[in-house]
C-alpha cells in the first residue's frame, strides 16, 4: 500500500470539511462539468460519482450533461428530469464560468460547490468554491479532497480520476504538474488502476487515424515569429466528412513537439455556434491571459477560446506573435 503524505491548507481542510457536511446532508446529488467534455471534466464527474456512490450507498447520485464518444469508456450520464433537482445538491467539476457549464438545470438545485482548478474567475450564483489554481486536474483537486476526508477511493473512481489526471496534465508533461499532481497519481495507481488498458484506449489510433492527422500536419502554417496554427473553415470539414469534435482538440497537437515552435493553435469552425473555436498550446511560456484576452481560460501551456471569425483569429496570432518576441528576447516573465 502507498502512504500518502500530502499537506492540506487549512483553507482546503476547512472547505472540504464543508462540502462533505451537504454531502452527508443532501439525499440527491447531481454532478455537472463543462460542455464539450475532455477527460479532466468526464474524469472529476464519474470519478466523483463513484466514490460518492461508495461511500454513501443511501443517496441518490447522478451525473449529467453532453457526452464524448471517443471518451465514452470513462462513464456514462444519467437522463433525469427536472424534479430531480428540486431540493437536491449540484457539484460542478472542471469549470466555474457559467457559459461553459453543460445543462443549466444546474440552476434548479438547492445548493451549488463548484470544484475547479482553472484560473478564471467564477460567476456562478449562490456557490461554494474549491478551486485550487496550482492543481494539474480538477481530479487532483478531487482526490486530494477524497484522501483527505479519508472517504473510500475504489478501483473504479480511481481510473476515473487518473484518467482525468493524464489527459489534463498532458501525459504528465505540462508546467502545472508538481510533486503533489505525481503523489496522487501514485496513490491513485496503488487503488489497482490499470495505467496501461487506460493509456492504450487514450493513444493507440487506428492507421486511419494516423494517416489524417498527416493531412492535418500538412495544413499547418507559420506566422513570422514561428507561432503554428490551422484554420478548419466550414468547407474544409465538409471537403473530408468530419465533425468539430474530432478536428478541435483531436488536431491541435500535431503541431506539438517540433523544434522551433513553442506555441500552436487550431481554429475550427463550429456550425452549431456559428463561432470559431480556438485550441491554443504551448511549450516554455504561459499564454493564458490571451486566451482570456478573448474572453477564454484554461491552463497557463493549454488553453482556448471561442471568437467570432478567422479574422479575430488573426488578430489572436499577432498577440502569440508579441508573446514569441517577449520569449525571444529574454523579457517574458510569467
Amino acid at each position: 500500500n502507498v502512504i500518502l503524505f500530502i499537506q492540506v491548507g487549512e483553507k482546503m481542510k476547512k472547505l472540504y470539511q464543508s462540502i462533505l457536511k451537504d454531502i452527508k446532508k443532501y439525499h440527491t446529488i447531481i454532478i455537472h462539468r463543462h460542455s464539450r467534455p475532455d477527460g479532466d471534466a468526464l474524469g472529476s464527474q464519474f470519478g466523483l460519482q463513484r466514490a460518492l456512490k461508495d461511500n454513501f450507498r443511501d443517496k441518490k447520485i447522478y451525473a449529467v450533461g453532453d457526452t464524448n464518444s471517443r471518451l465514452g469508456f470513462i462513464g456514462s450520464v444519467d437522463e433525469i428530469t427536472d424534479d430531480k433537482y428540486e431540493g437536491a445538491l449540484v457539484i460542478i467539476c472542471d469549470v466555474a464560468v457559467s457559459n461553459m457549464i453543460s445543462d443549466e438545470r444546474y440552476k434548479l438545485a438547492d445548493k451549488i460547490w463548484v470544484i475547479d482548478h482553472h484560473k478564471n474567475t467564477s460567476d456562478v450564483e449562490q456557490n461554494n468554491l474549491i478551486i485550487d489554481s496550482h492543481a494539474a486536474a480538477a481530479c487532483e483537486v478531487i482526490a486530494d479532497m477524497l484522501f483527505s476526508l479519508k472517504l473510500k477511493v475504489s478501483k473504479e473512481a480511481a481510473t476515473a480520476l487518473f484518467t482525468g489526471l493524464v489527459t489534463d496534465s498532458g501525459r504528465f508533461q505540462y508546467s502545472d504538474t508538481t510533486p503533489k499532481s505525481l503523489m496522487i497519481a501514485s496513490f491513485l495507481l496503488s487503488q489497482g488502476v490499470d495505467a496501461q488498458a487506460i493509456y492504450d484506449k487514450l493513444y493507440v489510433e487506428t492507421i486511419e487515424s494516423k494517416k489524417l492527422k498527416a493531412k492535418f500536419t500538412e495544413k499547418m502554417q507559420l506566422t513570422d515569429k514561428n507561432v503554428a496554427y490551422i484554420f478548419n473553415t466550414k468547407e474544409d470539414l465538409e471537403a473530408l466528412g468530419l465533425d468539430f469534435s474530432t478536428v478541435s482538440r483531436g488536431m491541435v497537437n500535431v503541431m506539438s513537439g517540433i523544434e522551433g515552435i513553442n506555441i500552436w493553435a487550431n481554429f475550427t469552425y463550429d456550425a452549431t455556434v456559428d463561432k470559431v473555436i480556438c485550441e491554443f498550446r504551448s511549450r516554455g511560456m504561459s499564454i493564458v491571459d490571451i486566451a482570456k484576452k478573448y474572453g477564454g481560460g484554461g491552463h497557463d501551456q493549454a488553453c482556448g477560446a471561442t471568437i467570432d471569425s478567422f479574422e479575430v483569429a488573426k488578430e489572436v496570432l499577432a498577440d502569440f506573435d508579441k508573446r514569441m518576441e517577449e520569449f525571444l528576447s529574454g523579457a517574458y516573465t510569467k
